[in-house]
């Protein structure tokens, strides 16, 4: 991190203060001036440094204790303490308190760059192995789920908490949302992952073939059964069954998956012994069963059996903050799958991808990086390599698609991130389109765990 670094520049004496300001800035470095402690804390809660330049002795507060106060909420803030030659004693305890390094008065230039380099460096270094560590806790912590915005953290403490009991989980969802990753967790953080996990599309499947699917067949049970085959209940048995799109199941059908879920027993097609399974359920579906229960097309009764624990899945669009982790995600595994370089996403394609409102969700965003892989050849892929409808997604930065049922926080905290991805973070800016307070915009924005 050589240039563009954030740096804040605290002295109480203007001359001082202005001729640091004015050498960073040849360097190309987002330079500020302070006059105070107490100044520069105020400007540290609206805008961010990386690096802290700062006097030992000012009126008001002084150095160490801003130091301190500057570590406690900033942890990951350089400091370089400014101090005079017979003062080396106390920038040494500044260093202690957390200070990277020290600068003596009167200042040797040449000194002076290369330590202002060096701490950004450390601080661009220690940002990157923190983004790093994160990606990796949140990709292990629940198989290959990936996601740290506010919503998918939701679903996580669901998974939590259900995945050690046998009560049945009803997951809902837009297509493409991954309702089976959701599955595949609950079932590896279960007392039951050393069992199988079967799933059974309940879609692919007409009604003659439901039956036998699910519960297996005995040899000579119709045309073609030359031999016993078991169904999908029994092959998870003592783990976990998925029945994905739930929904699709016809009224027969769910008669008799209803009469299983019960008793935990049946007979195979054909057969005449009674099998039992000791097989958890986890159901998933893209249709909203309660208008299908008042439409006459689902039963009441398996409805309520399924829905004992609900584990609403998020679309895409809600998780901005987790584009930027997926895309990247793909990026590597699709360049790792074809030999190819990784390419380097530019802040303006990023922007258009959180933008974007992703109808078919992280399985439309995946197959996407794995366009852009074998299609493009730059090595940064711009916002032209963008599909036309992504692209288009620039004029559409100030429409937000709010789907029915959606709680008024979650929509009030979508609101704000795509405002302020509008306006490239600049809080002013936002609080202004938002037609609330600075300070109300910074409230929300902590409350809801929103990353710039």
């Amino acid at each position: 991190m050589t240039a563009g670094g954030r740096i804040l520049v605290v002295d109480d004496e203007l001359n001082i203060r202005g001729a640091l300001v004015t050498l960073l800035e040849k360097k190309e470095y987002q330079v500020r001036g302070a006059g105070s402690a107490e100044e520069a804390l105020e400007q540290l809660e609206t805008t961010p440094a990386d690096l802290v330049l700062t006097d030992l002795k000012m009126p008001g507060m002084g150095g160490m204790e801003f130091l301190r106060r500057l570590k406690q909420q900033w942890p990951d803030t350089e400091v370089l303490v400014i101090t005079a030659f017979g003062s080396i004693d106390t920038a040494v305890e500044a260093m202690r308190g957390g200070a990277y390094d020290y600068i003596t008065k009167p200042i040797d230039r040449e000194r002076f760059g290369v330590v202002v380099e060096k701490a950004l460096e450390r601080r661009a270094l220690a940002f990157e192995n923190r983004q790093l560590k994160d990606r990796l806790e949140t990709r292990t912590r629940f198989e290959q789920m990936i996601g740290q915005s506010e919503p998918m953290q939701g679903v996580y403490g669901l998974v939590d908490m259900v995945a050690d009991s046998d009560v049945t989980v009803l997951l809902t969802g837009e297509s493409g949302t991954g309702k089976e990753l959701v599955a595949r967790a609950i079932h590896h953080r279960s007392q039951r992952s050393n069992g199988p996990f079967v799933t059974l599309n309940c879609g692919a499947l007409p009604e003659n073939l439901f039956e036998s699917e699910l519960f297996g067949y005995e040899k000579g049970a119709f045309t073609g059964a030359t031999t016993n085959k078991l169904g999908r209940f029994e092959l998870a048995d003592g783990g976990t069954l998925l029945l994905d799109e739930v929904g699709e199941l016809s009224l027969k059908s769910q008669v008799d998956f209803l009469r299983v879920l019960e008793t935990k027993e049946f007979r195979r097609l054909g057969g005449t012994k009674i099998v039992k399974v000791d097989t958890r359920i986890v159901a998933a579906t893209n249709r909203n069963l309660n208008e299908a229960v008042k439409d006459g097309d689902f039963r009441e009764d398996l409805y309520y059996r399924l829905n004992v624990v609900p584990i609403p899945l998020p679309p895409l669009r809600e998780r901005g903050d987790d584009i930027p982790l997926l895309a990247d995600r793909f990026m590597n595994e699709f360049s790792a799958q074809h030999h190819r370089d990784t390419k380097e996403i530019s802040r303006a394609t990023m922007r258009l991808l959180r933008l974007y409102a992703w109808p078919g969700n992280i399985r439309q965003l995946r197959n996407l990086m794995e366009r852009l892989v074998i299609t493009v050849k730059d090595p940064v892929i711009e916002p032209y390599h963008l599909p036309e409808e992504i692209q288009a997604s620039r004029e559409d930065a100030r429409t937000m698609v709010v789907t029915l049922g959606s709680t008024l926080k979650a929509i009030e905290r979508e609101a704000i991130r795509r405002t302020l991805t509008e306006v490239t973070n600049h809080r002013e800016k936002a609080a202004k389109l938002l037609g609330i307070s600075l300070r109300a915009l910074q409230y929300k924005i902590k409350e809801y765990g929103i990353r710039e």
